[in-house]
Formats: C-alpha cells, structure tokens, sequence
C-alpha cells in the first residue's frame, strides 16, 4: 500500500492571486458575493487557471454491508443494501436523479454484500459488482476486516478514480450499519468517545441509540485505536465501502481532482484519509452539513465549512450532488460578470 503516501500536487497559488485580483475588477463591490468568491478561487487554485469551469462531474456510490448491523443497530435489515444497489442501477434512487440532472459520469461499486443484488440489473447501469468479501465482520468482537481486504478496498477505490475523466469527485456510501462503523472511526481518530459521535442514523430510537452507543465504546475498548493508526483504525473499525472511498479519495489528491464530501459517511472516510496522508486535505471541499448529530463536529474538527445545511442525512452522496449547481453559479459569476472597465464603471475609491 505504499501508494497511499504518494504525494498531493498543492493547489496553484499564482492562480489563485489570478482569480482574486479579477474578482477585484468584477462589477459588485469587493466581497459581496461572500463565500461564491472563495469558491471561484479555490476552483482556479485546483485547476490551475485563472477562468476555472465546472462540467465533467464524477460520481460513484460505493455499497457494501456490514456485520455490525446484525446487532440491532439499524431501523432497515441488512437485505436493504442489495436492494438498494438493484434501485441505483435502475436509476430510481435519490442520487441515480440528480446525476442525471447534473450530466455526471455516474456507477455503483459493490464491495460485498451478504445477499446478491436483485436481478436482473441494466447492463449500462455501470455496476462494478466486485463482491470482495460477504461484508465486514462485526467489528465489536473482532477486526472489521483483514489487511489483505482492506488493501482490496482502497485499491478498489484508487482505480475507480484512475478510469475516471473529471473535474469533480463525488463518492457515495450505501450499507446499512454503516453509521456505526463512522461513528467508531471518527471517536478512534479524533480521540472522542461514542456518545460524542454517535447518532440515530436511519432513525432508531432511544433505545437503540443507547446499544449502538455501548457495541461503538466496547469496539473502541477492544482494538485500542489511536489518531496517529489510520490504517489500523480503518481495518479494525471500518465499512468496505469507506475504504473504498478512502482509497478514492486519496487518488483524487494525487490526480488534482478536488473531491466533494458528503455527508457524515463520507466525511469519516475524508478524516481517516486524511490522516493518511495529510496531503490530501487542500483538495477537499464539505458539501453540506448533515443532519446526523456529530457531522457538525468532525467538519469543524477538521477545519471543514460546509456549502449548504439543509437537514439532510439520506448518504448516497446525494448533498453533495445537490451542492454542484452552487458551485456551478460561482465560476458563472466569476468568468461572465463585466468588470468595471468593460462596463464602463468607475471602482469604488477607498475613502482617505
């Protein structure tokens, strides 16, 4: 896995400089588009132009189950993961809409799942029906997976990234039980116990919450993790599908493509890729803050200001979809308003 620690390209800081001093002639008085104008600069940084557009999106929903949902930890069973997979390719769910909206290079990415996909699935649907193992184990009576599976995952996420064309990366997650293994791994890297990160997920109720609370505090009790193990943390507590987008993640630092976080799946997985490589965190952008307990938290822990709060918690990647016409807007405004001397204006004139 020495890939990992390959290094990130930093973004471009003389187009960066470019892309503010053209703000700085734009028709509008300086910073009254607010965060719109730090979003056009960051995109000129990433894209290494002064004028950066936003066309090519990508997008991949990993899926994959997970043994701690055979624990009571979920309102859905299991056997909802596979189904959902069946759902994407049939193009009927959330995030299959608005990547048809949005033009985007859209695939589902099947880890493994205890129950096959229901047949029959569109063959243009795009689904890498991988099946590297029967789902994670259950991580609060062992490891979550082996090393040689979770070297699987992140290079399953890598070569997703690699076949890409993009400008944009969006990952999904789809597992049931999969909040509470985010859950673990955000306590284990941010040094936090499971009450602190710990939320109703599907929308379980009080009692639930309070088991899923106890099997998180005994997993992290169990594996010892600590901030400074990703790879440990990730194989003892985490999901196929967030290696997986882990592994994506990283691939999109190394390649230049900025990535779009989610919600609090995929903000997990940016945490513990991160970690990996520190490298990774200036291609980052938080979509949305969801409204799973902890998302708040971990963005602010690391350094993450989301785009949009709208009391979303569906996954999928669907936030941050709804995120991109936003970004879309921003370069609009940056590339195509007048500036002053094209439309005849004169600038405003610091008072002495």
């Amino acid at each position: 896995m020495n890939w990992l620690q390959a290094p990130c390209p930093a973004p471009s800081a003389a187009h960066r400089d470019a892309a503010l001093a053209h703000q700085a002639q734009l028709t509008k008085p300086p910073g009254s588009l607010g965060r719109l104008e730090r979003i056009a600069v960051d995109f000129a940084g990433w894209q290494s132009t002064p004028l950066p557009t936003l066309e090519r999106i990508g997008v991949r929903v990993f899926a994959a189950d997970h043994g701690i949902s055979r624990r009571g930890v979920s309102a859905f069973p299991p056997e909802v993961t596979a189904q959902m997979i069946a759902n994407f390719c049939h193009g009927g769910a959330a995030i299959s809409v608005l990547s048809r909206a949005l033009g985007a290079d859209f695939a589902v990415v099947n880890l493994g799942t205890f129950e096959p996909v229901p047949e029959p699935v569109p063959a243009a649907t795009g689904l890498h029906n991988l099946q590297l193992a029967p789902g994670s184990a259950d991580f609060s009576s062992g490891p979550a997976m082996s090393e040689a599976l979770l070297e699987a995952c992140l290079e399953a996420g890598r070569q997703q990234v690699d076949a890409l064309d993009c400008a944009l990366f969006i990952a999904g997650d789809m597992g049931i039980g999969n909040t509470s293994s985010a859950a673990a791994l955000c306590a284990a890297q941010l040094g936090w116990d499971a009450r602190a990160v710990t939320g109703r997920g599907t929308g379980i109720d009080a009692d639930t919450l309070a088991h899923k609370r106890q099997l998180i505090d005994a997993a992290l009790a169990r594996h010892q993790p600590r901030p400074d193990a990703p790879l440990h943390n990730l194989r003892c507590l985490g999901g196929l599908e967030i290696a997986a987008i882990c592994g994506a993640y990283l691939r999109c630092g190394q390649r230049g493509i900025p990535v779009l976080v989610d919600g609090f799946i995929a903000t997990a997985a940016a945490l513990l890729a991160s970690a990996i490589n520190p490298g990774l965190r200036p291609w980052l952008l938080a979509a949305h803050c969801s409204n799973e307990s902890a998302h708040a938290r971990v963005l602010a822990a690391m350094g993450l200001e989301p785009l949009l709060d709208l009391g979303m918690r569906l996954g999928e990647g669907s936030g941050a979809a709804v995120a991109v016409p936003l970004l879309q807007s921003a370069l609009a405004l940056h590339r195509e308003m007048a500036t002053f001397s094209q439309a005849a204006i004169s600038a405003g004139v610091a008072p002495t």
